[in-house]
């Protein structure tokens, strides 16, 4: 018989406090970034994940890091923060981190999220919350 578990997610995104903030909102900061990144995780696991958030660099050690959390779990799912996604300076680190996460979880959905607050429907598009193993 086969009992559900909770599918896995990792979440990766660039560290707040590499982030340029100077074109960023009034009162945007590198504690409010991982702040919300923090009520994200909670709400993924809320809502029945085993979420995890794997935080990079700007290109120095990201690929390292992502093959080094995608080793210490299996995953059902990666989302790729907007963060990595947006702008042309971080297209070359987008693309390494893409085909990390191609190679290493080649069996992992991969999706991406608009804002940090669609990042449950993001997930949900691909994976529902538990696998039967």
């Amino acid at each position: 018989m086969s009992v559900p578990m909770a599918a896995r997610v990792l979440y990766i995104g660039i560290e707040p406090t590499l982030v340029d903030l100077s074109a960023a909102p009034p009162g945007a900061t590198a504690e409010a970034l991982m702040k919300g990144i923090s009520a994200v995780v909670q709400k993924l696991n809320d809502s029945g994940y085993e979420a995890h958030w794997c935080p990079v660099d700007l290109g120095e050690t990201a690929e390292a890091t992502v093959t080094k959390a995608l080793a210490e779990r299996s995953v059902d799912c990666v989302v790729i923060g907007a963060g990595i996604r947006m702008g042309a300076a971080y297209f070359l680190l987008f693309e390494k981190l893409l085909n990390v996460v191609h190679e290493q979880a080649p069996q992992a959905k991969i999706c991406f999220n608009t804002t940090p607050a669609d990042t449950l429907e993001a997930v949900q598009r691909w994976v529902p919350p538990s696998r039967s193993v």
